[in-house]
Parts: C-alpha cells; sequence; structure tokens
C-alpha cells in the first residue's frame, strides 16, 4: 500500500471495532480485527486473497486437464446434445 494509506487502514480498522465492541456487537468486532489481521498479514508477507484463488483455480484446471487425459476425454460437443 502506498504512503498513508496502511496506517489511515489500520486506524479505521481500529476504531470500526472499538465501535462495535461499545455497541456490544462482538462478532462485528472480531470480523474488523480479522479485517485487520487480514491487512497486515498482506502486507508484510505481499500474499493476498487474489493470489490464492488464482493458485486454486489453475491447480483445478490442471487437475481436470490430467484427468481428462487420463480417461481419453474429449472436449464438450455441442452437436451430440440430446434434444428434449
Amino acid at each position: 500500500m502506498d504512503g498513508l494509506l496502511y496506517p489511515i487502514s489500520l486506524l479505521v480498522v481500529a476504531l470500526m471495532a472499538v465501535a462495535f465492541y461499545r455497541g456490544n456487537s462482538i462478532k462485528l468486532m472480531l470480523f474488523a480485527l480479522a479485517v485487520g489481521a487480514y491487512i497486515i498479514y498482506s502486507h508484510e508477507t505481499g500474499h493476498t486473497a487474489t493470489d490464492y484463488k488464482n493458485e486454486m483455480v489453475d491447480s483445478i484446471s490442471e487437475s481436470a486437464t490430467e484427468f481428462a487425459k487420463e480417461r481419453s476425454i474429449e472436449g464438450y460437443d455441442e452437436s451430440k446434445k440430446v434434444a428434449k
């Protein structure tokens, strides 16, 4: 994150957590703290949820391709579709 965006976002998350705590909304306070932890984690490591999602999609795609090659399965052919 650039410049002041990182500390300001942490300050906003902390203020939200305090407001939720004062409003007796413990679940929302814990959620706000989890968001703050994610912001810190992604800033320090450089790993984001989008990177994780892309890795999972690539992994599933590779597995599906290997499965299709093992079973000699071709792609979907719409001309073989049976009309109802």
